[in-house]
């Protein structure tokens, strides 16, 4: 496994990350046992990076890991946890609080649930409107001198909030949707991540599975974030999924998998750029891990971006109030 350094302030990752959010009920229901096997198989492939958050399935990501890494060595794995979504009893999503008393309060459950001593990357997920970004920043980094947390990381905001945030503690990197279906972020957002020395742990590489050569329009469980999106709307599936058969005639020609040059793209784009897996199943991340071994030419890239263009996507990334709600789309 290779690795990047996570920013001029973080720690150096396996270059491909697994994100866990798959393996509690973002995408309706997932296998527990066949979800700790695969959090086992990234650990032996020499991935080191665990992303989760503390609101993933009302706290049962989070155990889920926990049970994973039980009896594993402390060091075997880095782990990233977003806070601040707040959940009803029905798995609703009732606000978000990122006032330094809940930054407290929320590790605290995130450190007993994981059964662990410290988190290593630790990061409010979204902007609170009610909350300065410096005093967010600030209560992480009163943990960050206590111990109990290793690194600040940021997520799914724009430029300015990332200057703000900069200015009270390094951040090691922002965390936030970019494939070649969301290509937002290059405007201003990298840009500004570059210039400050902050790394990008990249989520939604295959677009929640529309881009990984297997998603076939069918009917979606009521829970799957997936049956609210805009992109797997009627009339907008359609459209993306053309996107897609393009892309496989370019991961024919290099004899790879369209998911493996849809990684490797994001690969291609920078050495401060992760990609974060969001495989639930063994055989979906041994396929990721497989981009690793694909080698992209700039003609290659530039054929990709003829096939998929950027702003080729038919619908947002997220439903229009939520959409309203990102910082990282004011910039």
């Amino acid at each position: 496994m290779q690795h990047r350094q996570l920013g001029a302030a973080g720690p150096r990752v396996s270059t491909l990350g697994l994100g866990c959010m798959g393996m509690s009920g973002m995408y309706g229901p997932a296998d527990r046992a066949e979800s700790i096997a695969t959090i086992h198989a990234a650990l032996e492939a020499g991935i080191t990076l665990l992303d989760t958050g503390d609101f993933y399935g009302m706290g049962h990501n989070e155990m889920l890991i926990g049970e994973a890494l039980r009896g594993r060595s402390r060091d075997q794995a880095l782990i990233s946890v977003k806070f601040g979504a707040m959940r009803s009893p029905d798995g609703g999503w009732i606000g978000y609080d990122a006032r330094p008393e809940a930054v407290k309060t929320f590790l605290a459950y995130s450190l007993q649930r994981l059964g662990v001593d410290y988190i290593d990357i630790y990061r409010p997920a979204r902007l609170d409107p009610q909350v300065p970004i410096e005093e967010t920043v600030g209560a992480i980094a009163d943990m960050v001198k206590a111990g109990y947390v290793r690194s600040i990381g940021l997520s799914e905001v724009g430029p300015e909030t990332i200057r703000r945030a900069a200015a009270i503690h390094p951040i090691c990197d922002l965390q936030i949707e970019y494939s070649l279906l969301s290509r937002g972020i290059e405007e201003s957002i990298l840009p500004t991540c570059r210039e400050l020395g902050i790394g990008i742990t990249a989520y939604g590489v295959l677009s929640r599975g529309l881009i990984s050569g297997h998603w076939q329009k069918t009917a979606l469980h009521t829970g799957d974030f997936r049956s609210r999106s805009p992109r797997f709307q009627d009339g907008n599936v359609e459209k993306n999924l053309a996107l897609v058969e393009a892309l496989r005639s370019v991961a024919e020609a290099k004899g790879a998998s369209v998911a493996q040059i849809a990684i490797a793209w994001v690969l291609a784009k920078g050495d401060d750029i992760v990609p974060l897996i969001g495989a639930r199943r063994r055989d979906r991340l041994a396929e990721a891990i497989g981009a690793l071994d694909v080698r992209l030419t700039s003609e290659d890239m530039a054929l990709i971006e003829r096939v998929v263009p950027k702003g080729a996507a038919a619908g947002d990334r997220y439903p229009a109030p939520q959409m309203a709600h990102l910082d990282s789309e004011r910039a």
